[in-house]
């Protein structure tokens, strides 16, 4: 059973496709205000217009454009919501992308690293007093299973010595817990909480960016992933089950608590990520 969500605002990033389409989906019934997050408009516009088709009312769905990889569309971004609104009660950081082929941002960082975790991370810190100032207040990282068994290369966080793209995208993922439970540590007894969640093997066009023999194979396999309703499952849950309510810096799959990997609890790690994080954005500041 889920909280109803009548005139709270949620925010979801990757809103147009895969999870994120399905959670904003799942908010609106429970009569959230949704605010989707894309980066193209066109798409966007057709993911309202479905939702308005499927029964959600207009005005409970608000479209705004934000390429989660670049640090100038991010902070463009938050600008924009914090003028519109000043109020955030969920934010959902759910875009993201695994690449083969390493490519770098507009602001010279691998794609990846830079979506993945960085995307959250500065896309969070924008929007931070204003969550504060809807308290109780959630956020909800979406991570993945992906994470375990790896581990930071501080030396090569850019992923410049033989680049591996799924070995990528799991660093990418463990960075998403690294963030989650450092954020939930500093924001304790703020009335917010932070928790990050797998959402399991999901039917999206999640890696579809991609060509070749990895994206045949997606294709073959497809068929066998989970729906993208029940992909959008855990991250409801987190967003508003009251089972959770003051639950933080936790890692959730199937809507229950989960163990992460051992190297997700090094804390040492976790601040120095926090750290060198703090760094990359303020360049683009």
């Amino acid at each position: 059973m889920l909280n109803r969500l009548d005139g709270k605002i949620c925010v979801v990033t990757g809103a147009s496709a895969g999870i994120g389409k399905a959670t904003t989906l799942g908010l609106a019934r429970l009569g959230a205000h949704v605010v989707l997050v894309v980066r193209d408009r066109a798409r966007g516009q057709a993911v309202i217009d479905g939702l308005v088709q499927a029964g959600i009312k207009p005005d409970q769905l608000e479209l705004m454009i934000c390429d989660v990889s670049s640090q100038k569309s991010i902070r463009q971004f938050a600008e924009e919501y914090k003028h519109k609104h000043d109020r955030l009660h969920v934010l959902v950081n759910n875009a993201g992308v695994v690449m083969m082929e390493r490519k770098e941002t507009v602001d010279g960082l691998e794609t990846t690293f830079a979506t993945n975790h960085l995307g959250y991370f500065l896309l969070t810190e924008l929007l931070l007093d204003t969550i504060k100032a809807s308290t109780p207040a959630r956020i909800v990282n979406v991570s993945s299973g992906a994470h375990a068994g790896n581990h930071l290369d501080f030396d090569d966080l850019q992923s410049k010595r033989d680049y591996a793209g799924f070995a990528v995208y799991g660093r990418s993922k463990l960075a998403n817990l690294y963030f989650t439970y450092e954020l939930s540590e500093r924001l304790a007894g703020s009335g917010v909480t932070v928790n990050a969640l797998h959402p399991g093997v999901v039917s999206t066009q999640f890696g579809s960016n991609n060509s070749g023999l990895f994206k045949f194979g997606l294709m073959l396999a497809r068929p066998f992933f989970m729906s993208e309703e029940k992909g959008a499952r855990t991250s409801l849950y987190l967003a508003a089950s009251p089972d959770v309510e003051g639950v933080t810096g936790k890692y959730f799959a199937k809507s229950k608590e989960a163990k992460s990997s051992g190297s997700s609890h090094d804390e040492a790690a976790r601040k120095r990520l926090w750290d060198v994080s703090e760094s990359l954005v303020a360049a683009s500041a």
